[in-house]
């Protein structure tokens, strides 16, 4: 908890700073966020990736909310997270935090905008917290990557790590497997965890590794742990928004839990409004049409035809 409480002392002072210029919304801070680990309550986490859905999750009582780059597949179709650019990204973060008034909103860091440089890191995490109004950013990666993650929470700007599988990087992982199964791969998401969590990190996603794994960074770390196939002992838990509402038909991971099949509900109640309009059931007069007098109409009709 004293590590967390470090770093929420360095960067809350220059976050607000940027937030009271720029609006009066009040959103959670990190002294909420450790309010909820110091009492051992769970954190819940929700993606979101335009206004409507950041207004579901904020409404949903979430206490975070993660910009997350798989916006690229589930919102905006390409076939990797990776071929989203910053720009555009950047466009969706800034929709989404005009929707959000109570969560804590971290924005995800997409592939090659912090990797090069610890120069361009900075540049492109000033630009989320600016002009995306996220309140902290998520860089994904372990030893490698602590160096700049040390370097942005020193300028005050919140950072969560994300350990594990790193979708980004997945090329090099040999795909979406499942990490630290061996004893080499366990000692490295230890390691991983350590360090960014030595850097400065305020919180960390664990990303489909073993439960029992989980629950021992969980136990050895300061700071919250937000689980992501990594079962229940983690600090709290993040789901991409698509997956816990059902929608879309592509593959679901076995850590996701569908609480809603809203695919189907939304197709069958856009299935219902072509059927009525086809059919002349919608719109019905009076029901969903506007009255004029009749003496307007009258006169109207009387009027000379040009």
């Amino acid at each position: 908890m004293f590590r967390l409480r470090l770093v929420q002392r360095r960067c809350f002072h220059s976050s607000r700073a940027v937030f009271s210029a720029q609006s009066n919304v009040q959103r959670n801070t990190l002294s909420d966020i450790a309010k909820l680990y110091d009492s051992k309550e769970k954190i819940t986490v929700i993606t979101a990736y335009d206004y409507l859905t950041g207004q579901m999750a904020d409404e949903a009582n979430a206490d975070m909310i993660l910009v997350g780059d798989s916006l690229a597949m589930v919102a905006l179709g390409y076939s990797d997270t990776n071929e989203i650019p910053f720009d555009e990204f950047l466009y969706h973060c800034r929709a989404v935090s005009r929707g959000v008034e109570n969560s804590f909103i971290v924005a995800d860091m997409p592939f090659g905008s912090y990797e090069s440089s610890t120069s361009k890191a900075i540049d492109s995490a000033v630009q989320l917290i600016s002009k995306g109004r996220a309140n902290a950013v998520k860089l994904e990666g372990g030893v490698e990557i602590a160096p700049t993650i040390k370097q942005l929470t020193q300028l005050g700007i919140p950072v969560m790590a994300h350990v594990g599988l790193t979708p980004q990087r997945s090329n090099a992982l040999g795909g979406f497997k499942v990490q630290g199964r061996t004893l080499q791969s366990a000692e490295k998401v230890v390691e991983d965890a350590l360090k960014v969590q030595e850097a400065g990190a305020f919180s960390m996603v664990l990303e489909a590794i073993p439960h029992k794994l989980a629950k021992i960074i969980t136990e050895q770390l300061e700071i919250p742990t937000i689980g992501i196939g990594a079962g229940p002992d983690t600090s709290g838990k993040v789901l991409v928004q698509t997956d816990l509402l059902g929608l879309g038909n592509g593959h679901r991971p076995k850590f996701v839990k569908t609480f809603i099949e809203g695919h189907s509900l939304l197709v069958e109640a856009m299935s219902s409004y072509v059927s009525e309009v086809k059919s002349g059931r919608f719109p019905e007069y009076g029901t969903h049409t506007y009255k004029i007098k009749d003496e307007v109409l009258d006169q109207l009709m009387k009027r000379p035809r040009a």
